[in-house]
């Protein structure tokens, strides 16, 4: 059977607009100045089969001691710069941050339902728009309002952890959803009804799943987005099909649930009932525009919040079990500080400066976005001799800048005392690469360090980590590996979590009954 003259065509149009592409983007580099330096391109595809599919920021960081500190590859033309160093970063992000603000507009992010996000929205008046209202919701000073949920979700987490320890994975996520949906929707998550925060979850794998270059051909190759589905290599199509269904529905239906218990008259306090009180016009109804806005600030605080908070929980689990020194040390703190005749509250922090640190050790160590998300340049640059052209897409390498011998001594291990001082005191030097740097850093970094660190006192409080024994009595190896994802996860790993005292125990039980 002969080949279709449609397909003969739909190929031939293809690799026609791959060659216009790829030589009007090799046109426009001003004559005498190189790009960064890096793997050497084979024509028209570039760098297409350097490109990793595994554990990227491991080989782009090597990359970076071979080349330079920035690093340049291509891929059907596309160029793309690796920031390997703290010094690069903070001269891009930071410095020349205009620069450096805009975000790549990848085919994917549209198909899959993307293109509302805070995160990836363009520089422009609707990013600023909506990233003022987040900010003036969960800036530090308005972040201490969420204390008490967030103390009284640590305190279910504890009990949930007493009552069924080997589920320790499914009340991390219980727990940072909790958070997050009565935060921002007066949403109470339990048991058997946790629909709206599994939608973010499963939305946001989907897409983490499409972002690193090379993870999908459409977004080095747009003209793929044209073509049929039925046609070989297709299949991205179904996928971000299936991911805008729950992408729509969970910008949606939170806000619908808010919307409607207000009309109805159930009192509700939350993110979305005071941005609606503040965008809505004299009648009380927000503007068409506004209710866009108050969907998209709310939509992307639960998504992404949600997401990064599981992670960063589980890898700090993943480090108790991997240095138990480390465990021994928080307890002793602990112990001096607060007793053993209750638990530790937010009035405890600033005399518990090696939880704090450890905290800091678990964003460094292995941050939760290793490729942090990806930046455009929105005009053309020079750095070190080097051209950027304008629409270059940036990756800091998160992960490579954090375990950089410059940056930070013996990267590989595991040591919260990096970030104190002699005396035993909280330094200054908090590894704020982990949510990003420049206008684009994480707003919802507030919040985040108080979720995490209400978390880990308690459980440091309460419980001891151990690692799970075998039919022999040995304890069973815990590997250290995580997800080729945009969020990267620890791969499932099982441990014990056992109360460290009868006395303890008392405690989280008579809190329990408390809430």
């Amino acid at each position: 059977m002969g080949t279709s003259p449609f397909a003969i065509l739909a190929v031939l149009g293809l690799f026609l607009a791959i060659s216009k592409v790829y030589w009007f983007r090799q046109a426009r580099r001003p004559s005498g100045l190189p790009y960064p330096s890096g793997p050497w391109p084979l024509p028209l595809v570039g760098n297409l089969f350097d490109v990793p599919k595994s554990e990227p920021w491991k080989t782009y960081a090597s990359w970076g001691k071979r080349y330079g500190e920035l690093v340049h590859f291509t891929v059907f033309g596309q160029h793309f710069v690796i920031i390997n160093s703290m010094r690069v970063a903070v001269d891009l992000l930071e410095k020349r941050s205009k620069t450096y603000s805009d975000r790549p507009q990848f085919p994917i992010i549209n198909l899959m339902g993307w293109d509302w996000s805070l995160g990836l929205l363009p520089y422009g008046q609707a990013w600023r728009q909506r990233r003022r209202e987040f900010h003036q919701q969960f800036r530090s000073e308005k972040a201490v309002q969420y204390r008490p949920i967030i103390m009284k979700k640590a305190h279910q987490f504890l009990e949930k952890l007493l009552n069924n320890p080997e589920d320790f994975s499914n009340h991390i996520r219980q727990y940072s959803a909790s958070i997050v949906m009565s935060a921002v929707y007066d949403y109470d998550v339990t048991s058997g009804n946790e629909h709206f925060a599994d939608l973010a979850e499963k939305s946001v794998e989907m897409f983490s799943n499409s972002a690193f270059p090379g993870a999908t051909a459409v977004n080095a190759l747009p003209a793929l987005q044209y073509l049929p589905e039925w046609l070989p290599g297709m299949g991205f199509k179904r996928y971000a099909e299936r991911c805008k269904k729950l992408t729509t529905e969970m910008r949606n239906a939170p806000f619908k649930f808010v919307r409607d218990r207000i009309e109805s008259g159930v009192p509700t306090q939350c993110l979305t009932t005071e941005l609606i009180g503040r965008l809505s016009d004299e009648h009380g109804k927000p503007r068409p525009d506004a209710e866009e806005v108050i969907k998209d600030v709310c939509a992307i605080a639960y998504a992404a919040g949600q997401d990064t908070t599981v992670s960063a929980l589980h890898i700090g689990l993943l480090a108790l079990l991997l240095y138990p020194e480390v465990q021994m040390k928080a307890h002793s703190e602990i112990d001096k500080i607060v007793g053993n005749g209750r638990l530790p509250s937010y009035e405890d922090r600033a005399s518990l400066p090696y939880v704090d640190a450890f905290v800091s050790e678990v964003l460094r160590w292995h941050p939760v976005t290793p490729l942090s998300l990806s930046r455009a340049a929105y005009e053309d640059d020079v750095y070190d001799g080097g051209f950027i052209p304008k629409g270059i897409i940036l990756l800091m390498n998160t992960w490579g800048i954090h375990h950089d011998e410059v940056e930070y001594s013996e990267p590989f291990a595991f040591k919260p005392e990096r970030f104190l001082n002699s005396d035993g005191s909280l330094g200054d030097k908090y590894p704020i690469t982990a949510f990003g740097l420049g206008r684009r850093i994480c707003p919802g970094r507030p919040l985040a360090d108080s979720v995490l660190w209400t978390a880990f006192v308690l459980v440091f409080a309460a419980f001891d980590v151990q690692k799970e024994k075998d039919e022999y009595g040995h304890d069973v190896n815990v590997p250290e590996k995580l997800s080729d994802s945009m969020v990267s996860h620890p791969l499932p790993f099982a441990c014990k979590i056992v109360p460290r005292n009868s006395q303890t125990e008392s405690l989280i039980r008579e809190i329990g009954e408390i809430f």
